[in-house]
């Protein structure tokens, strides 16, 4: 038996909406190469397997696949290490080393955008059209949906969808918006999916971060009966 949290990433102000997350802290206790069949069993969009505490080696799974790097993975499990009295400075996924920093009611996580997935990155009208959307555009299977909502402000509006990896649409993206705020060079506010928020900001050597609330749902103990 293995104990899981069960976290929603990238809430809004009131603790709800946000992407769910699983997060093994005790990673080990899953032999390796189970993991991806875990993830997919589980199936939330990712699911993190924490292979040592102290130095934030972790790994990151989706139902499909085993990612080098995600965001809402990264910002959940930096989250929880500080909630359990392990906070770290970084996540060591495969990618890279993946800083980490709180702002209030806020955990950060800072990546290279080209460590994300490959997402096609396709910009609408507006809201309407983002809100309107039944499925990804015809053709593309992982791909991020997005219109200025308040360009002055910087407040953006997106869908996601990864249907490829055996995600569908996934409630709030990190490793898109930290592509999407490398690209445009300035901070976003991004409001994904039902109701989560994300915030970016540029850091001007080539990264960005992606920062935002993070809630605790359930602690469970996974495995055999």
């Amino acid at each position: 038996m293995a104990a899981l949290h069960v976290l929603r990433v990238f809430a809004d102000e009131a603790g709800e909406w946000g992407n769910p997350l699983g997060v093994f802290l005790d990673g080990s206790e899953v032999p390796p190469a189970e993991c991806q069949r875990v993830a997919h069993e589980l199936g939330f969009s990712e699911t993190v397997f924490v292979d040592d505490r102290g130095t934030g080696a972790c790994r990151i799974f989706t139902p499909g696949s085993e990612l080098g790097f995600a965001g809402h993975p990264s910002v959940g499990t930096a989250w929880l290490l500080a909630r359990e009295g392990e906070a770290v400075e970084a996540l060591r996924p495969p990618a890279g080393e993946v800083a980490v920093r709180r702002e209030g009611e806020l955990t950060f996580v800072a990546a290279r955008p080209e460590w994300s997935p490959p997402w096609q990155f396709v910009q609408m009208a507006g809201p309407a059209e983002i809100d309107a959307l039944p499925g990804p555009p015809p053709g593309l299977d992982e791909v991020y949906c997005w219109a200025w909502e308040d360009e002055a402000a910087g407040l953006v509006r997106s869908r996601c969808f990864a249907i490829e990896d055996g995600v569908g649409e996934d409630e709030a993206t990190g490793s898109a918006a930290i592509m999407l705020c490398a690209e445009l060079g300035r901070p976003l506010t991004i409001r994904q999916g039902e109701g989560s928020w994300l915030r970016a900001l540029p850091l001007g050597d080539g990264r960005a971060e992606v920062g935002g609330r993070v809630v605790l749902d359930e602690v469970r103990e996974y495995g055999e009966d």
